[in-house]
């Protein structure tokens, strides 16, 4: 286990945090690693993102997690979410044992043309996701661009999900 995750400073961030990010990962290619790129909210770390960043782990050598901002949270889950700054989420994450490096996407990361600049960055050999992930065709195609592939690593579990879990809370 490598364990380099980076703290995130997000008005220093954007190009100079991932170009941080993209020079450690060359180390690792050039050293012979398999890299594995997931993205995703983490906002309630629960058993399901254990198990999901588990899984991604064991298909390549190095797992590098992109966070989602709380910008972009709340535009794909509304005003009430996150229910955890995307600095408390990332440091759930980037302390979780399997995680090699994480970072917190970039706001405006909502169209085709962001995923592949981050495709193009990171160029990882296996973007991993779980089987309710959506676009997995478009991905596919970023990915072979730059001579990667996608991975259904995790069965969706629609009893376990933060969503649900936030829901009885109340």
């Amino acid at each position: 286990m490598i364990n380099q995750s980076l703290p995130i400073d997000w008005q220093l961030f954007e190009k100079e945090r991932w170009a941080l990010v993209a020079d450690r990962i060359a180390e690792w290619k050039q050293a012979g690693k398999r890299i594995v790129l997931v993205t995703g909210v983490f906002d309630v770390f629960h058993e399901e993102h254990r198990a999901f960043l588990q899984k991604a782990s064991e298909v390549g050598d190095v797992l590098v997690v992109g966070e989602e901002s709380d910008v972009r949270v709340k535009e794909m889950k509304g005003p009430d979410r996150p229910l955890f700054s995307q600095q408390h989420r990332f440091t759930q994450v980037s302390l979780y044992p399997v995680v090699d490096i994480a970072a917190i996407l970039p706001e405006s990361f909502s169209r085709p043309e962001h995923h592949r600049s981050l495709i193009q960055l990171i160029q990882p050999h296996i973007l991993a996701v779980s089987a309710h992930s959506p676009h997995q065709d478009k991905k596919q195609l970023i990915l072979q661009e730059f001579g990667g592939t996608l991975r259904v690593v995790h069965e969706h579990n629609p009893a376990v999900s933060t969503t649900k879990l936030l829901a009885q809370r109340t």
